[in-house]
């Protein structure tokens, strides 16, 4: 168990990266009154949470249907990661979670909570993929499964921790400490995602 959520912890945590969306639920929420964004932050991260959640224990009906194996989609995930990872590395928000104009777009409208800041910047295809294959590789005993679903529902409170305090987190962390951060969540990120593709591809081999 322990060895379980030492690696799924990190892996669900940085792949929805909520220091990253600090900045944009700032500047998306400029205008709104704190009990507004207060409630918009809770939304959003019960939203992802249920979302994750979801993916996490029917994602194996999702690999049968489509007929891919654990070790291609281990493989697919890890690039994915690693896309997400090199992004935050650069100190950029991730491309695979949403576009400038897709962020823009969301700034106009008059709640956000759901769209786009629990889908996708919180909820995105790297945080499904990675959710799928921590269950599908470690979700075979109750205890696992259990673990795996902790480390979202972890995730997803010090999200709204963060969210909800997020004025203060950016006053305190300004931008170049949030860089720094990233940096440091992309560099763990990018090792998951090397270790997702080699044992990916190890099993491809293998079969």
């Amino acid at each position: 168990m322990l060895s379980t959520f030492l690696i799924a912890m990190p892996a669900v945590l940085f792949i929805v990266d909520p220091i990253g969306v600090v900045p944009l639920f700032v500047a998306m929420t400029a205008n709104d009154p704190p009990e507004k964004c207060r409630a918009m932050a809770r939304r959003a991260c019960l939203t992802a949470m249920g979302v994750l959640i979801f993916f996490a224990l029917f994602g194996t009906v999702i690999f049968k249907v489509f007929g891919v194996t654990l070790a291609a989609f281990r493989v697919a995930g890890g690039l994915l990661l690693m896309l997400t990872a090199l992004d935050m590395l650069r100190a950029q928000h991730p491309a695979t979670k949403t576009s400038p104009e897709e962020a823009k777009e969301g700034a106009a409208q008059e709640d956000i909570a759901i769209v786009p800041l629990a889908m996708p910047l919180l909820a995105g295809p790297g945080a499904i993929a990675t959710v799928m294959v921590l269950m599908a590789q470690y979700g075979g005993e109750w205890m696992g499964a259990g673990v795996v679903i902790a480390c979202i529902a972890i995730t997803f409170f010090s999200t709204y921790l963060l969210l909800r305090s997020a004025n203060l987190v950016k006053r305190v962390l300004k931008q170049t400490g949030i860089a720094i951060l990233e940096r440091i969540f992309g560099l763990i990120l990018a090792a998951i995602a090397v270790q997702f593709v080699f044992e990916g591809g190890k099993a491809l081999l293998a079969g």
